[in-house]
This record gives C-alpha cells, sequence and structure tokens, in this order.
C-alpha cells in the first residue's frame, strides 16, 4: 500500500485503486472493493480503536462494528469532501467512545447496584436498647388514656385485630370503635410529642 492507493492489480489484473474509489464502488454494492478496502486499512482502524480501548477483544469488536458501519453508510462518504481514511477513522473514533462511555455507565450502574446492596453494618445492642426506650414510653404513654381507648389500642395494634372485630368483640358499634381510636391516637400523639 503507498498513501491512499491500494495495489489490487495481483488481486483482479487491474490498475491500482484508490481508497475513496473503493468506498464509492462499496456503496453501489461491490464486494470485492469493500474487501480490498478493509485489506487496506483495518490495521488503521485497528490501531486507533485499540489505543482508545487498551482492551484487544474490545478493540476487535468495535473494529468489526466499524467496518458494518462503512459498509451500510458508505452511500454517505462523499469523495468531494474529504479523503476515506479520515472518514473510516471518524467512524472509529465514534464507535470506541461509544464503547467506552458505555463501559463506564456499566460501571457506574454496577457501582450503584453493589452500594445499595451493601449490607450497613447495624448495632443490634443500640437498636434493642432504642426499641425497649420506645415501647416503655409507649406503655407509659397508654395509662393516660382513658380504659376504653387503650382498649380499643391495643386491640388494633398489639392484637392485630381490625376495628369491625373490635367493634364485635367488645359489643360497642363500629363509629363508637373509630372514635375511641382516633381519640387515642390525637392523646398518645400528644403525650409522646409527636408532630405529624
Amino acid at each position: 500500500m503507498l498513501g491512499s492507493v491500494v495495489d489490487v492489480a495481483e488481486l483482479s489484473g487491474e490498475r491500482p485503486r484508490a481508497l475513496e474509489d473503493l468506498l464509492v464502488a462499496t456503496a453501489a454494492g461491490d464486494r470485492d472493493a469493500f474487501s480490498a478496502l478493509y485489506d487496506a486499512t483495518s490495521a488503521r482502524v485497528f490501531g486507533l480503536v485499540r489505543r482508545l480501548l487498551v482492551d484487544s477483544a474490545q478493540a476487535e469488536e468495535v473494529t468489526q462494528d466499524v467496518f458494518l458501519e462503512a459498509w451500510q453508510t458508505a452511500a454517505r462518504f462523499d469523495p468531494e469532501r474529504g479523503a476515506a481514511i479520515p472518514w473510516l477513522l471518524t467512524l472509529a473514533h465514534r464507535r470506541a467512545v461509544d464503547r467506552v462511555r458505555a463501559s463506564q455507565a456499566s460501571r457506574d450502574r454496577d457501582l450503584k447496584t453493589g452500594i445499595r446492596d451493601l449490607a450497613v453494618p447495624v448495632d443490634e445492642v443500640a437498636e434493642a436498647a432504642e426499641i425497649a426506650i420506645e415501647h416503655e414510653k409507649v406503655a407509659e404513654a397508654l395509662t393516660s388514656l382513658s380504659p376504653a381507648q387503650r382498649e380499643c389500642i391495643s386491640l388494633a395494634y398489639y392484637g392485630g385485630c381490625t376495628q369491625s372485630e373490635i367493634a364485635t368483640r367488645l359489643e360497642v358499634p363500629l363509629g363508637t370503635v373509630k372514635t375511641r381510636l382516633r381519640d387515642g391516637m390525637i392523646r398518645l400523639r400528644d403525650v409522646l410529642g409527636v408532630t405529624t
């Protein structure tokens, strides 16, 4: 290969063809021209991609993608606006940068997932102490309620009963149970200093 001229004379018995001519012929669907273009430029394209990606296997994949894109979009090449090598290297550079960005995005996602899934160490003794203190506060606050309110709240929150089940068990109207629960919860919030 000399400059931008490919010696395909040995293969076809014709005069050497410029890379631009090979690219134009590729746009017309000439497989031999594409093969000659690939043979003449693949090492250079691979070299650029390899410098950007470092990983040889990924560089091979991206180089293959570049030539697939060149085959599919050769009609966009205009020899009046530039040479074939810069056109191919632009495709290669764009594909390699896209691969780098995709790899970085993948690493970022993996890192975020890893952080999210990372078990946070818990001080079980401190947590148990906090829970015990909260239980004591609630038990003390319950003593400030009327016996009817305390009974309804105990059945609902400690007994797991629904409002209808509480009404049936206590033989009172459902509206009465709802009122006792509401008033009891308001009183507990006041006593415990909880703000909503």
